[in-house]
């Protein structure tokens, strides 16, 4: 299948809306899970769109911006990730690895943008001292407007303008090659939720994900939503046991410190 024009514009013009949203960490619609399921929207194979989605976001679990570090771009990881399968004929999991390059050019760009731009922090300094408001607030938009419209011209010709040769070059792959990266594609979920449990996983929640793990694996349901279900009913376990522990801990510091004070006033007599 292709990708028409006006698909590669209605791309183009939602990868600039989570290309702001990424830049400004806001809505989060930025993540692979949301990116994947409206371009396969937007393609008119949502299906796919959901399926990419779900790979591509546990892919991506465990890789978060630090500072000025940053992972592999989501966006692009996301849009590709669906543009290569719809466009191809290849299951999400191989357009995965495919699509990795197309995601490491953004990377690289956005970290040249945060060096070029770090060189307009000393004039901002002089408009804030200056109180010139007008040329603070347009010298702060500047580099959102320049990111958006990278972002923007990058998907439009990542999907529009670059679908043949990448349709070609896709086709012309041996076997061995193309199953190489269905492979590594189908890995890449694992290795980022194991980079997700790495920094999350506390010993005191072991049995919930040995409970998910058992349910979502030996447990033989119509479909993932019983799953679901119990992860919901485990996490409203957590809370209401943790906001009880925090109203037991408040009670107690208010009557030590009731006992503090009464003590104080003993020593004054």
């Amino acid at each position: 299948m292709s990708v028409t024009l006006v698909q590669g514009l209605l791309i183009g013009l939602f990868a600039i809306i989570a290309g702001i949203d990424f830049w400004l960490e806001g809505f989060y619609i930025f993540r692979p899970m949301i990116v994947c399921t409206v371009t396969g929207l937007i393609l008119g194979d949502l299906k796919l769109g959901i399926i990419a989605g779900g790979l591509t976001e546990l892919a991506f679990a465990g890789l978060t911006p630090v500072g000025g570090t940053q992972p592999p771009n989501p966006i692009m990881a996301g849009i590709m990730t669906v543009v290569l399968a719809y466009t191809t004929g290849h299951s999400p999991a191989t357009a995965i690895g495919l699509a990795l390059p197309f995601s490491i050019l953004m990377q690289y760009i956005i970290l040249f943008y945060y060096s070029a731009f770090s060189v307009l922090t000393k004039k901002l300094d002089e408009y804030a001292a200056k109180a010139e408001t007008r040329k603070f607030a347009l010298l702060v938009l500047t580099p959102t407007v320049i990111v958006a419209l990278s972002y923007g011209i990058i998907a439009f010709l990542s999907v529009y303008g670059a679908q043949e040769p990448m349709r070609a070059l896709v086709n012309a792959m041996p076997v061995w090659l193309s199953h190489g990266f269905e492979i590594a594609g189908s890995i890449l979920p694992a290795v980022g939720f194991g980079l997700l449990l790495k920094s999350m996983l506390k010993a005191e929640f072991v049995p919930y994900l040995l409970l998910g793990f058992t349910a979502a694996c030996f447990i033989k349901f119509g479909n993932l939503m019983p799953v679901a279900v119990i992860g919901i009913a485990l996490a409203f376990i957590e809370f209401y046991r943790d906001r009880k522990d925090d109203e037991k801990d408040k009670k107690l510091q208010a009557a030590l410190d009731s006992m503090k004070s009464d003590g104080d006033d003993d020593d004054g007599i």
